[in-house]
């Protein structure tokens, strides 16, 4: 099993667009823990309560940008000012069901925004290595098919989807425009359902069954028999810190192409099956209701739908990077339980941060 190469990351200079958000801040926390030199660029953390102000995330960043990643201008004074060897692109509106309230907005914000950091990039003798954050729900989900690798048919039948799936496309254009004889590798990158402490991100279920399950009240579900890849946030940014080094190296342009990082094939389970592993755990006296035409999703002016199945294959960087996840569901669910109590109880997060980063790399 590789792992990131702490002599590598020491003292490396490091951009993480996105970093105000649940896997930006996890992924600014991890590249300190590593002894890089973290630079951030993001919009203010959204919510009351975030993983960014809860792990005090602003006191381990060399620079903290507050800007929006669709302003290009802004952008580049920010790269060139700080000279970044590598770019982690994690900027983006994250969630399906905003995308049915402010499509315009997911679609700007996620395409515009990607095609800065391509813009932005372009012609730099200094950045060596991008790697540009998509998600699973890039794939034309047909019924018929089971599992999903990086050869599947991009598509998306919402419009986020749809809006990652375009960034897949305009990567891979701008590649093969502006990048074939360049020193900068750009790959990107499809993670599975990645949950973990500090995700309060709206319409989420890991986050709902905690603030229910720990109050012990009632949990509603919309789409019990979704199936997806769960896995906790720790194991797709060991992979992209193992897929930033090979992009890096003077081989890197080996490893300019799409790359799934998802759990092992057992860990795609139901929604149900998810939360009946929470709640045991947590031992919630919660019931839990089904509730399919919740009306805050299926209204006149929206009817939100969800893909039944989202099961992505990741036999490709198994074989070519020998990354393989290596928490099991309980040891992601254990982890997170913690997380959570910790904080209820006003504990220190970042320590506690650091040391499930450390227990993950001991492994």
């Amino acid at each position: 099993m590789s792992k990131p190469t702490k002599n590598f990351w020491k003292n490396k200079k490091i951009l993480v667009t996105g970093h105000t958000g649940f896997k930006g801040g996890w992924l600014s926390v991890l590249l300190n823990y590593m002894g890089s030199k973290v630079c951030g660029y993001a919009l203010n953390p959204q919510g009351k309560n975030n993983f960014f102000n809860a792990a005090k995330v602003k006191n381990i960043l060399i620079k903290d940008y507050r800007k929006d990643i669709t302003d290009l201008k802004n952008l580049r004074k920010v790269i060139k000012k700080n000279k970044p060897e590598i770019i982690f692109h994690l900027a983006a509106q994250s969630s399906v069901i905003e995308s049915f309230k402010n499509s315009q907005n997911t679609v700007f914000t996620n395409i515009m925004g990607t095609a800065n950091i391509l813009e932005a990039v372009k012609g730099s003798n200094f950045v060596k290595s991008v790697v540009i954050i998509t998600t699973d729900k890039v794939y034309q989900n047909y019924k018929e098919q089971k599992y999903f690798d990086e050869n599947s048919q991009l598509g998306g039948d919402d419009v986020y989807s749809g809006s990652k799936a375009c960034c897949e496309l305009l990567v891979h254009s701008y590649r093969k425009s502006f990048f074939k004889n360049s020193k900068c590798n750009i790959a990107t990158v499809r993670a599975g359902n990645c949950f973990g402490g500090g995700d309060w991100t709206p319409d989420r279920i890991v986050k709902d069954i905690l603030e229910n399950f720990y109050k012990n009240k009632n949990l509603v579900l919309r789409n019990p028999n979704a199936t997806r890849p769960w896995q906790h946030v720790l194991e797709p940014l060991m992979g992209y810190l193992n897929l930033a080094e090979k992009l890096y190296s003077k081989d890197g342009n080996q490893f300019c192409e799409p790359w799934n990082f998802g759990p092992s094939l057992k860990q795609n389970m139901k929604v149900k099956s998810l939360v009946k592993i929470f709640k045991n755990k947590m031992k919630s006296k919660s019931k839990i209701i089904i509730n399919k035409n919740d009306k805050r999703f299926h209204n006149k002016k929206m009817n939100i739908f969800e893909s039944k199945n989202l099961n992505i294959n990741s036999k490709k960087i198994s074989k070519r990077l020998n990354w393989k996840p290596k928490l099991s569901i309980d040891n992601s669910i254990d982890l997170t339980i913690s997380w959570y109590k910790s904080f209820k109880t006003k504990k220190n997060v970042f320590d506690l941060t650091n040391k499930q980063i450390k227990y993950y790399l001991d492994l």
